[in-house]
């Protein structure tokens, strides 16, 4: 049995126009595409450095597990990309058609605006606690002000976070009626 075709209204120019204008985001996240590419070609040259420093000797753990934090934010950032790219694209620009696919990401079904920002200021959150792990294990080769304000910068993160978050969470449990400034509709 096939899925009936939805009934689409017709539009008049100027909303066409406005409507159509979301595919000039198309470059944007193709741009991104290409980042992700530069990502994945930081990645294995980091991996091939860090092959690379174990034929050395004196090799100390610390520069190992710098390399290797390195690593895990070049992951958490292209990590941080797809999510931006599928859930922008999914978003603001076209429907991606990926229901029953079998690879279609769990976050992906219920994505909107406000769920795509708490997932960004968490990707965040994570890429900047990797950064100032980074800086801490190196802690020697900074001086205490720029560890102090690179503390600051990451709670500022967090606290942004967890206020989108929080937002999020109101604007979820208000009901749609009250959102919309109309009273809900109780029967009487």
């Amino acid at each position: 049995m096939q899925n009936p075709k939805p009934v689409v209204s017709a539009l008049g120019p100027l909303p066409r126009w406005i409507f159509m204008s979301r595919w000039l985001q198309a470059p944007l996240y193709i741009g991104l595409i290409v980042a992700q590419c530069v990502y994945v070609w930081q990645f294995w040259t980091e991996l091939i450095h860090l092959i690379s420093m174990l034929t050395i000797k004196n090799v100390t753990e610390v520069e190992i597990m710098l390399i290797v934090l390195g690593l895990i934010d070049v992951v958490m950032i292209s990590n941080l990309l797809v999510m931006v790219i599928v859930g922008g694209w999914e978003t603001f620009v076209s429907r991606l058609e990926l229901q029953n696919h079998p690879d279609q990401p769990e976050w992906l079904s219920h994505v909107n605006a406000g769920v795509l920002k708490v997932k960004l200021a968490t990707a965040i959150i994570g890429i900047s606690s990797i950064h100032l792990l980074k800086s801490f294990i190196n802690a020697a080769q900074y001086d205490e002000k720029t560890l102090l304000w690179q503390t600051m910068i990451h709670l500022t993160f967090v606290v942004s976070a967890l206020a989108i978050a929080y937002t999020e969470k109101i604007t979820q449990s208000t009901p749609r009626s009250h959102r919309n400034g109309t009273e809900p509709h109780t029967g009487h």
